[in-house]
């Protein structure tokens, strides 16, 4: 378990040393946007309140505060899960990579009310309209890694 919580730690302070040093840092959030690598590799600033993708996106207190609990119970519930028989260490990496990514998400909505989204990675001809942060990579990884490193290939059952 000490893998999981060690990969927790190390992608929530990934995620908020990078949102600082973009938000607060650069400025981001008073000048918008900046090419890093045109087309490839844009910072754009939005400020997400839903979902991947703003789904389920309100203004409201009770969306943001929804939004919390739902990651915290999430989290919590993977912790437990992990935690309750031996996985081996691919597991523990894909948890801690969605829980670490989830409280970071957290963090954003408590501090800042909405979750601070910079990284643009578009294509020549293409223009990506969204944008992600490093917690967003770890929770898709993570989620990603748990469905495909937790079956049970013996009977067949997850």
């Amino acid at each position: 378990m000490r893998l999981m919580a060690r990969i927790a730690a190390f992608v929530l302070l990934l995620d908020q040393g990078s949102k600082f040093l973009v938000v607060q840092g650069l400025g981001l959030d008073r000048i918008g946007q900046m090419a890093v690598l045109p087309p490839w590799l844009n910072l754009r600033m939005a400020w997400n309140r839903g979902i991947n993708f703003g789904l389920f996106a309100g203004e409201d207190a009770i969306t943001r505060w929804a939004l919390v609990v739902m990651a915290l119970l999430i989290s919590a519930w993977v912790w437990h899960w992990v935690t309750r028989r031996p996985h081996e260490g691919r597991v523990q990496l894909a948890a801690g990579l969605l829980i670490g990514g989830a409280l970071g998400n957290v963090i954003d909505r408590i501090a800042y009310g909405a979750v601070a989204d910079f990284l643009n990675v578009s294509a020549p001809f293409w223009d990506n309209p969204f944008s992600f942060n490093v917690a967003d990579i770890a929770i898709f990884l993570g989620a990603a890694g748990l469905v495909l490193f937790t079956g049970d290939s013996k009977s067949g059952r997850a």
